[in-house]
């Protein structure tokens, strides 16, 4: 899974140097493949539950899944979320990361900054010993100091040599302490935060998911593994 997360960040760091107004959403999916394939890794998106590119490119007030289109093209001043996985030696890796095309808002840019932020005030407490509402909660607290929505129709889950697998992995706050985290457990922290409400609709084609308010959304994910001391960031460029 080391490898698996590694090779991973490579593919968003070569993604997020390539974002530029004017390409389209299909451009992105076609050139996150084609590093993944470079790797002789499989892309964990493609054809998953009948999803039907390798990347999700979600734009502006596309929360999730939003499906790469020729038709699409990135404009000077969105912000889109790329969403990707792949599968090594048997072992997947998922991440996820928000960008600005060319000059974005002030506000643009905070949204997209608090959203990472919440996602390291959250692993401050994924570590063996607390419980994994810890991590909820405090990514929770921190989005709602901005006055940001905290999506709850999406949440991060455990990985492995499956893609999602038990336990989800809240953002929002819970009322319960969830199950107690110990080492050597694997799990995909996502906080997904908007601008404004945090209800989402989803769209005709059943993938893309939506801010209902049309406010902007971010997107930040890591895969991680919980140890004794600090988590391990698997899919972050070392």
């Amino acid at each position: 899974m080391r490898e698996s997360g590694r090779l991973l960040a490579i593919v968003h760091d070569e993604l997020g140097k390539a974002i530029r107004p004017g390409m389209t959403t299909k451009d992105i999916d076609r050139l996150g493949e084609e590093i993944i394939r470079s790797f002789g890794c499989t892309p964990n998106f493609l054809n998953y539950n009948g999803y039907p590119a390798s990347i999700c490119v979600s734009v502006n007030d596309e929360v999730v899944h939003g499906i790469p289109s020729k038709k699409r093209h990135l404009d000077a001043g969105d912000i889109v979320s790329l969403d990707a996985g792949l599968i090594y030696k048997g072992y997947h890796s998922d991440a996820a990361r928000t960008h600005a095309v060319g000059e974005i808002s002030k506000e643009a840019q905070k949204l997209i900054d608090v959203t990472r932020e919440c996602f390291f005030e959250g692993i401050k407490f994924a570590k063996a010993g607390n419980h994994l509402h810890d991590i909820s909660n405090a990514i929770a607290a921190y989005a709602e100091k901005y006055g940001y929505g905290v999506v709850e129709e999406l949440v991060g889950h455990g990985i492995g040599t499956h893609l999602h697998e038990e336990p989800e992995v809240p953002n929002f706050y819970q009322h319960t302490k969830g199950i107690r985290l110990k080492p050597g457990m694997t799990l995909a922290v996502e906080p997904m935060i908007n601008m404004g409400t945090k209800d989402v609709e989803w769209m005709d084609d059943d993938w893309t998911v939506v801010t209902a308010d049309g406010a902007l959304s971010a997107h930040y994910e890591n895969t991680i593994l919980i140890t004794e001391g600090e988590p391990e960031i698997f899919t972050m460029k070392r």
